[in-house]
């Protein structure tokens, strides 16, 4: 029996309208904001976020009254998702070590991690203000040692959202923006006559924050190409549908575009999972924007073995892939493609985006095929170096240099070569000429 789908959401098609929209909106954006700076910003923002400020950096004293707004009990929440979020990035950071080997006498290799040094880190406002992702981008770079920390959130009604400055400021960002949207990536990237541009943008947003990433990428570095948030469901009959039905909606409810779906081998599990949706649905608070994305962009995959869930699964690259099966880890080792696993009944993909210390910026639209998620090594760019000590190396690296130039055609190439070759080996190499064989006996 072929994989059967028993509920499907929005065809491609009318997704690729939608994204083309977005498209043309973002591009003209950005080129209003590279010709008018600082005025443009100011515009978008009354239109967007009807906010008006004198200055859209906050100052150290905006930053400490911002925090005293937040309660004790939040901040040790903060605190406490900070800790963790902060404890895995520096296990992560310690893995990354710089190597040098010799490897011929003379011959010195080695690489050196160096942090970029810019980066604007967004974090998402709007309806849902996410406090965790100041944690997952301003702290992450700040553990990889990047010297300059950008941070921009939109305003939430009308004012710095509380709980996100904190989390910002704790994170160790140096500048503090109130931007929303694409007007906060665009100045980030673009510079104004007030933000000095950044060599690197991250953090997770709205579609047309994704597309202004997308069209900035060259002019900066981006963190990966992130669309809306998505979920997958891996499961058998071990579990119920309450589970099932719970963890698809706890992120159906980000936007009216976000992707969710189950993979089984279990009828009865799809069906008691539809249903469990449509019960549940009528008791969560966040039902319109839920429905909208259970609605369009939903799916329900039957499968009859778990070779057939796994390659689907794979296939589908999805960014949030939770796993909830009588074999798990066969799952863990054999699942090549996605954003970040969550193994068990016991794990959910809310603790993951919000505190257990895994970062919740992770690629979408199956990106998962050929990167993974934001992580400190994002923020360090490896760099090599060469070093040759002695005569000898310099003239028998040189040797074989000069023939490969010439093997391509670039006898310019071959010169730098041959040159060494002539001054520390002491070989009379004619100009433009290949260096010669070394005798067999030598």
């Amino acid at each position: 029996m072929a994989i059967q789908h028993l509920k499907s959401g929005k065809p491609a098609e009318a997704r690729a309208e939608d994204d083309a929209r977005v498209s043309a909106t973002v591009e003209a954006t950005l080129k209003d904001i590279e010709t008018r700076g600082d005025a443009a910003i100011r515009d978008l923002s009354v239109t967007f976020d009807k906010y008006d400020p004198p200055s859209f950096r906050l100052s150290p004293s905006e930053i400490e009254a911002a925090m005293q707004q937040v309660s004790t009990r939040d901040m040790e929440d903060i605190r406490f998702a900070q800790t963790q979020i902060r404890r895995f990035a520096e296990a992560q950071r310690a893995s990354l070590q710089d190597i040098e080997v010799e490897t011929l006498p003379g011959v010195v290799l080695g690489h050196r991690n160096i942090p970029v040094q810019s980066v604007g880190c967004y974090v998402p406002g709007g309806k849902f203000p996410m406090v965790a992702s100041a944690h997952m981008s301003v702290l992450t770079a700040s553990v990889a040692g990047v010297p300059r920390i950008v941070s921009a959130a939109p305003p939430v009604n009308g004012a710095p959202h509380p709980a996100i400055v904190a989390a910002q400021h704790l994170g160790g960002a140096h500048e503090i923006y109130v931007l929303g949207g694409m007007q906060a990536v665009g100045a980030m990237a673009i510079g104004t006559e007030t933000i000095e541009p950044v060599h690197m943008l991250v953090g997770p947003g709205n579609a047309f924050v994704a597309e202004a990433k997308r069209q900035l990428y060259g002019r900066v570095g981006i963190d990966l190409f992130a669309g809306p948030t998505e979920t997958m469901v891996i499961a058998d009959d071990t579990v119920d549908a309450e589970l099932c039905a719970t963890d698809l909606l706890g992120q159906a409810e980000h936007g009216y575009n976000s992707p969710a779906c189950l993979i089984t081998n279990s009828r009865k599990l799809a069906e008691e999972t539809l249903a469990e949706i449509d019960r549940l649905l009528d008791l969560l608070p966040t039902r319109e924007t839920a429905l909208a994305s259970w609605r369009d962009y939903g799916d329900v995959y039957l499968c009859d073995s778990h070779d057939e869930m796994l390659q689907l699964a794979n296939d589908l690259a999805y960014e949030h892939v939770q796993v909830m099966t009588d074999r798990d880890d066969w799952y863990l080792e054999k699942m090549h493609s996605y954003g970040a696993l969550f193994l068990g009944p016991r794990t959910n993909v809310a603790n993951g985006d919000k505190v257990i210390g895994t970062n919740h910026t992770l690629p979408t639209k199956k990106a998962g095929r050929y990167t993974g998620g934001l992580w400190v090594g994002k923020f360090l760019k490896t760099h090599s170096y060469q070093r040759v000590t002695t005569d000898e190396a310099a003239t028998l690296v040189g040797e074989y240099g000069s023939r490969l130039c010439l093997l391509e055609g670039f006898v310019g190439h071959a010169e730098q070569c041959n040159i060494r070759v002539r001054r520390y080996g002491g070989i009379n190499v004619p100009y433009g000429a290949p260096a010669p064989y070394r005798d067999a006996a030598e």
